[in-house]
Parts: structure tokens; C-alpha cells; sequence
């Protein structure tokens, strides 16, 4: 009989300090890197006995997952199968999810390509086949060209670790310029001459926190400062308005913002207040240049106690809080996510009822209309263009059975063309599958939406294993979209859940109001409420669930396995925000300040301590018997550091009573996106649905 394969064991290096007259204990703080900075530029700074560990966690992790070897080329050939070769659709960990704004419907996902070489004599491409080949592959942080077309500013980050590179590509000759920006945020915003654009820089802690102008052909370190945020506690973006006449500079966190404009026809740059932030003020802006020279800006905002957003208007010439006035008013449970100006047209794209609807409203008449979909779940995502002086738009429709359609609409005549359907190489037949939503009872009186996916030959009896999927944070929505993913463990026999618990906005921002903060452990409890009735509604049984979140999700997984571990029969945490207490204790690191106003400031408020003491996953951690639990993590992670889950795992070890111990897999060469290359991301996703299909004895 082989010997046993035993886990790595972290050695214990107890610390202590006192926080609000409470002794908190930490064993493995070892584990956080005291370089941490330089390791999420470079891997290789990690200090050697860190690495030791954690290639000893990844040795354990290969070993204990080789069963599913044989499953995981399968399940792969299959992932691949059903993506074209020009699809660049395929989720971060997170989902299509990013903290630093809010969430869209649809979303976006990020780019994978080669790095142009010699003078841009290699073209940029696609992943595609071309990692197979040994090429070396970075995140692709967006593009944008200048007034004239003439040259592509695009960014690129090599190790995942969010520090893009911006560059220059003459599109005339095909060659690089020898302009290269480092440490950007990715995105950058041309002047209308096109001699130079403007920026956001991060700083040492990755904080995107002041922006910058660069001047062609001058050496980064002279560019010029524009804006620099003094509140370590706000994020600071850029973003041009869809007119083109302006950049705005957005200032915010979690509850409150501000918006500063720079006029891009200003040699000067010149940076104009819209209006003063104000504690629990969000709003957003979007400029309607106006024949009589008496310009406005357009306004989404939830001012006022307009708690589920409203547009207002107000002149360029006097934009502070004073001039605005209602264009679209506040309504209760109606909640507007986005706007969209063009010359004759304000779009909107809201949610009401768990189902958004995009409403076409003409300017210069008032008139409405909308658009909507008859499924009982289903997304809509408003896609971006250049015209400004257009009668179309485009929109994405998709439901978690029907494949994503891409639509032009003309605004005028209502006339609406499909100009793409996702196509799955391997076949795809939505009459096969059921796609349904439920809501799941509360303790507290609520309903839990809960957006399901199977074959209709799935016995609904209770005897199916079933995936449950949650995030719950932010105000973040999960939409109810089609992934190609899922369909191996749904072929497979699974039923496939999304429960839309309290912290996502999903039934308006009261549902997030009510799953942050004080109230956080609403969203724990509700995807428990969320199991437990699927349990009693045969559309699986206690034991037979697989939970599954990543990044904030990851700490839902960390709280609901100390909660109800009896309900689950395996959990999957991918970069887990786990560490919850400790995180937000040290204002040092890149998100705690602008994390405050969602979880709170456990260092100066001592309610909030104990909160976050009372859920924190990796500090309620205890003596019972958990079940099978794979956590992913990745070393040059910015958002999540790769010492939250290592921690979280070797506390699990330590006091858990059953005999499967849980698994921690880095990956030691990228970040909170993932693996590089989407085939490599897709090896990911089949390592964790043969770890779900093992642990559920499906395969």
C-alpha cells in the first residue's frame, strides 16, 4: 500500500498584537511577504522560504488532484472545443467582475496577446494556438486611437500583477515608437492635436491615485502632473465622454465620487470640479454639446436619496450640485446602472423586478421606449461605439441557455438585426436545457433570486449534484448570461445555480445596502437560505452542493464552510478574500483605505472590528469537520494577496477534524485574472470542475 500523501505543514510563528483591548493571535503572518511590493512586480523577489512553502502547497496540490488528471484533458479538449479560435470570451476567477467600477450587465473580459517584438515587426495577436508554442503572453489593458487614427496607444501588464506598460503603434509604418509609459492603470485618453494623452499612474502600493499628461516623443519621467488625489481612500479613473469633447477624471470609493473634466481641445489641460464630493454622493457625467453653444452635462446620480439612481441635467457653463434638475426622476426598485449619450438619444440601461431592460428616450421630443426580452433570466449589455451623431446602438442579449446575440438597433425606426451569434464550434442545442428563476425564503423575511441551468433529462429528485456560484459584494450583479463553460458539468448531470444574494444590486442598491457593513453576514446567510431550498426542492440534496466565488466571492466560500459546512459537499475558493480582519487592519496595502466604506475601518471603529472579527473566514476558522475545499491563489495578485488563502489553508489544516485536508494551488506566475492565455485559463477551469466532479463521485 503507498504511503499516504501528506500536506505540507506551515511552521507556526506566533505573533501577537492587541487590537481595541482584543489579543489577536497570527501563526502564519510569516507567510506575508515584508517585499510584498516587489513580488507583485516580480515573482522572483518572493523570499525563499515562502517559496519553499508554497511550491511545497502546489507539489501536495498535484498530487492530491492526479486522480483527475485524465478528467481534467478531457474536460479541457471539451472547454476548447466549444471556442472559436477568435473568441476572446473566457472569465477571469472573478467572473468578468472588476472592483474599480461598477458593474455593467454583460461586462468585459480581458485580452490575452502576444508582445510585439523588434520595432513592431511582429504583429499583435490573439492567444489563440500560439502559447502551444512557447510565446510569451501578458495582459492586454485596452487600446485607443488617436483623433487622426494615425497611432494606437495600447497597454500591456507581463506578470498579472495590474501595472500596465502603455505603448505607441504607428499604424502608417507598423512599427512601435520608442514611448513607453510604465506603471499605468491601462487606459489612456488622447488630446484632440493628438501630440500627447493623458493617463492614470499607479503608485508603489497600487494605488491608481494621479494622472498624468505624456507628450510624444519625450522620456515618461518628464510628463506632466495633472491631478493627484490626496485621500488614500479613493480610486481615482479615467474616461472620455462619448461627445469626445472631454476627459473626465473620475474620483471615488465605494459610496462616494467625484468628477473633474479636462477639455480636450485645451493645449493647457486645464482640470475643472463638476461638483464637490459629498459623503454618500455618487454620480457620474456625460456631456450633450448643444447648437446654441449652451452645452450640457447629463448626470447619473443618486442624489438626493434617489437611492436607485436618477439622470439629471444641468449647463456646462454652471454644473454644481445647485444647477441640477430632474430628466429621468427617482423610482423605488427601478434601478438605472448606465447612461449612454449620443447627439439625439439618451439610453439607459436599468433593472427592475432581476430583469434588465435597455430604454431608448429622444432627446428632443422626450419620447421613451424600451427594450426587453421575454425568458424568465436573461442579460443585456450595452456595447460600446464611436459615433456620437448616430441613430444606432448595439447591444448583447444572452440567457444562460440561449448563446450570446449581438444586435444593432436603430433607434428611429426600431429595427433590430442580429449581426453576430456566439458560435460553438462543437454544437450547442438550447432546446436541450431548462433555464429557470426561483426565489429562496430568508430568515428575515427576504427572497434569494436564484438562476438555474440543466438538461431537461436531469432528474430533478433530488439525486443531482449541484454547482452554486456566488458573489455578493460591491453592488455587483451576477448576470444570468450564457457560458460555455458550465455545460461540461451541466452535461454531466449537474444543475447549475447562481443565487443573487444581498451585497449585489440585484434587486436594486437597497439589496446591496443591505449586504455590506454591519449587514455583511446577510450575504452568507442568504446563500445558505439559497442551498438549503434547492435542497428541500429536489433540485439536489444536503451534501450533494459544490459552492463556488472568487476574490470577495472567495470570502463567501471562507464564511459559509465555518457556517453550514454539513450543507456542502465541496467548496471552491478562487482567489479568496479570506484574510478579511487582517487586511483591513493594514493601510499599507493596495485596497484597504478604498475597502473602508464596504466592510468598514476596523482601526479607528471598534464595532466595525468586532463585525469583521465575528465573520472573518481565516479567524473563524474552528474544530469541525469541513468538506473538501480546493483554494486558488496567484503570487503577483493585487487585489488579493496570495497570503490570504495560504493562511486561510494552513488554519484549516489545523483545526479541522475530518480527514481530507484542503488543497491551495498558486499559480506562481500570474494574478488575480488567472493564468495568461485564455487555453492556459481554460486548464484552470477544468482542473476545478474535475476537482467538483470527483468530489461529488460523478466521474
Amino acid at each position: 500500500m503507498p504511503a499516504p500523501i501528506l500536506p505540507p505543514a506551515a511552521e507556526k510563528r506566533p505573533t501577537q498584537r492587541i487590537v481595541h483591548g482584543v489579543t489577536l493571535q497570527d501563526d502564519y503572518a510569516w507567510l506575508r511577504a515584508d517585499n510584498w511590493q516587489d513580488v507583485l512586480r516580480d515573482g522572483s523577489a518572493l523570499p525563499a522560504d515562502i517559496r519553499t512553502h508554497l511550491e511545497a502547497e502546489n507539489h501536495y496540490a498535484e498530487a492530491r488532484l492526479a486522480e483527475g488528471e485524465a478528467l481534467r484533458a478531457v474536460l479541457f479538449e471539451e472547454l476548447k472545443g466549444r471556442i472559436k479560435a477568435d473568441d476572446s470570451s473566457v472569465p477571469a476567477p472573478d467572473g468578468p467582475f472588476e472592483y474599480y467600477s461598477r458593474f455593467r450587465e454583460g461586462g468585459q473580459h480581458r485580452l490575452y496577446c502576444r508582445r510585439p517584438r523588434g520595432g513592431g515587426e511582429e504583429s499583435m495577436l490573439l492567444d489563440g494556438d500560439a502559447l502551444a508554442e512557447g510565446k510569451s503572453f501578458f495582459a492586454f489593458g485596452g487600446s485607443d486611437p488617436s483623433p487622426d487614427h494615425r497611432l494606437l496607444a495600447w497597454s500591456s501588464d507581463e506578470n498579472g500583477s495590474e501595472f500596465y506598460v502603455a505603448h505607441i503603434l504607428d499604424t502608417t509604418k507598423g512599427v512601435m515608437l520608442d514611448d513607453e509609459v510604465p506603471d499605468t492603470a491601462g487606459g489612456v485618453v488622447w488630446r484632440q492635436d493628438g501630440l500627447a494623452f493623458y493617463y492614470v499612474q499607479v503608485d508603489k502600493n497600487h494605488r491608481a491615485s494621479s494622472v498624468w499628461e505624456h507628450r510624444l516623443g519625450t522620456p515618461a519621467g518628464k510628463d506632466r502632473l495633472v491631478y493627484e488625489e490626496a485621500d488614500s481612500g479613493m480610486f481615482v479613473g479615467l474616461d472620455r465622454t462619448q461627445s469626445r469633447r472631454m476627459a473626465v477624471i473620475s474620483i471615488h470609493d465605494h459610496e462616494t465620487s467625484e468628477a473633474r473634466v479636462i477639455h480636450l481641445d485645451d493645449p493647457e489641460g486645464n482640470v475643472h470640479l463638476i461638483a464637490a464630493r459629498e459623503t454618500g454622493v455618487q454620480y457620474e457625467i456625460e456631456h450633450l454639446p448643444v447648437a446654441d453653444g449652451k452645452d450640457q452635462l447629463l448626470i447619473l446620480t443618486n442624489a438626493d436619496g434617489a437611492e436607485d439612481f436618477r439622470i439629471m441635467s444641468a449647463p456646462l457653463a454652471m454644473p454644481d450640485r445647485r444647477s441640477w434638475r430632474d430628466l429621468i426622476p427617482h423610482k423605488s426598485g427601478r434601478y438605472i446602472l448606465a447612461m449612454v449619450v449620443l447627439a439625439d438619444w439618451l439610453v439607459r440601461l436599468e433593472r427592475e423586478d432581476g430583469l434588465p431592460r435597455i430604454v431608448v428616450r429622444e432627446l428632443a421630443s422626450g419620447a421613451e421606449h424600451s427594450i426587453a426580452f421575454e425568458e424568465e433570466a436573461y442579460a443585456l449589455d450595452l456595447r460600446g461605439w464611436e459615433e456620437f451623431e448616430t441613430d444606432m446602438i448595439r447591444f448583447v442579449y444572452s440567457s444562460m441557455t440561449t448563446p450570446a446575440e449581438t444586435f444593432d438597433y436603430n433607434m428611429r425606426t426600431r429595427e433590430r438585426v442580429m449581426r453576430k451569434r456566439q458560435e460553438v464550434p462543437s454544437g450547442h442545442d438550447p432546446s436541450l436545457y431548462v433555464t429557470r428563476r426561483i426565489f429562496a425564503p430568508t430568515a428575515d423575511g427576504e427572497s434569494v433570486p436564484v438562476s438555474l441551468l440543466y438538461r431537461k433529462a436531469t432528474p430533478i429528485d433530488g439525486s443531482a449534484p449541484l454547482l452554486l456560484y456566488g458573489y455578493g459584494a460591491y453592488g455587483i450583479s451576477m448576470p444570468a448570461q450564457f457560458s460555455t463553460n458550465i455545460l461540461s458539468l451541466v452535461d454531466r448531470g449537474f444543475v447549475y445555480a447562481i443565487a443573487h444574494i444581498r451585497g449585489g444590486s440585484e434587486k436594486g442598491w437597497r439589496w446591496y445596502r443591505e449586504g455590506k457593513l454591519a449587514r455583511k453576514t446577510n450575504s452568507f446567510h442568504d446563500f445558505i437560505a439559497a442551498g438549503a431550498y434547492l435542497a428541500s426542492h429536489k433540485f439536489t440534496s444536503k451534501g450533494r452542493i459544490v459552492a463556488h466565488g472568487g476574490s470577495a466571492g472567495g470570502m463567501l466560500m471562507g464564511a459559509v464552510a465555518n457556517l453550514a459546512p454539513d450543507l456542502f459537499g465541496a467548496i471552491v475558493a478562487e482567489v479568496a478574500f479570506v484574510d478579511v480582519l487582517t487586511t483591513m487592519l493594514d493601510d499599507t496595502l493596495p485596497l484597504t483605505p478604498p475597502e473602508w466604506p464596504e466592510w468598514g475601518n476596523p482601526i479607528v471603529d471598534e464595532e466595525a472590528f468586532s463585525t469583521i472579527l465575528s465573520y472573518s473566514p481565516v479567524d473563524n476558522v474552528s474544530a469541525q469537520t469541513y468538506p473538501p475545499i480546493l483554494a486558488l491563489a496567484g503570487l503577483t495578485d493585487p487585489r488579493v494577496t496570495y497570503w490570504e488563502p495560504a493562511k486561510w489553508v494552513a488554519r484549516l489544516r489545523e483545526k479541522s477534524t475530518g480527514e481530507t485536508p484542503a488543497i491551495l494551488r498558486v499559480n506562481m506566475d500570474s494574478g488575480h485574472g488567472g493564468a495568461s492565455g485564455r487555453f492556459d485559463r481554460l486548464k484552470e477551469v477544468a482542473l476545478v470542475q474535475a476537482f467538483a466532479l470527483k468530489a461529488m463521485k460523478v466521474a
